[in-house]
């Protein structure tokens, strides 16, 4: 059976992990740079920048939804998923789903006009899961960086 939870500082090795694999799926693990330390400070330090939940299964992590919340001038409060990851040897079993879901309730909960995300044009398998939920593909948008 599959537990959705509330993520603890404990969890973040676990969950750094699948963020790494997830990284290693969009062939860009070279890219991860973050530590559990700064995890342990984002998340639990004076001002948390980031929530998570975890799905467990057989008291293993298998996979993670973590967010935070950002500000529209047009639709106020809104919550942003920036990973949903399961374990691909987990993938199919519905933590996926149960997370995604999870994380929508917490969205409502705290007031949220809505929630939004990124997914990878080419990732099939995530978009064809999001379609489920009636998501709307933004099209007009360049996403822009500037790193430090």
């Amino acid at each position: 059976m599959i537990n959705i939870r509330k993520g603890e500082k404990a969890d973040l090795p676990a969950v750094l992990d699948l963020v790494k694999e997830l990284a290693a799926y969009e062939k860009a693990l070279d890219k991860v740079e973050n530590t559990v330390e700064r995890m342990e400070e984002d998340g639990f330090g004076s001002t948390p920048v980031f929530g998570f939940l975890v799905a467990e299964e057989n008291d293993k992590i298998i996979g993670t939804s973590i967010y935070y919340y950002r500000y529209s001038t047009w639709q106020g409060k809104r919550l942003y998923l920036e990973d949903l990851v399961v374990t691909e040897s987990n993938r199919g079993e519905g933590a996926g789903k149960l997370l995604f879901e999870e994380t929508l309730k917490i969205a409502k909960e705290k007031g949220c006009s809505g929630m939004m995300w990124q997914v990878l044009d080419w990732n099939e398998p995530a978009i064809n899961f999001y379609k489920k939920y009636e998501t709307r593909f933004d099209e007009e948008w360049v996403n822009c960086n500037i790193d430090f």
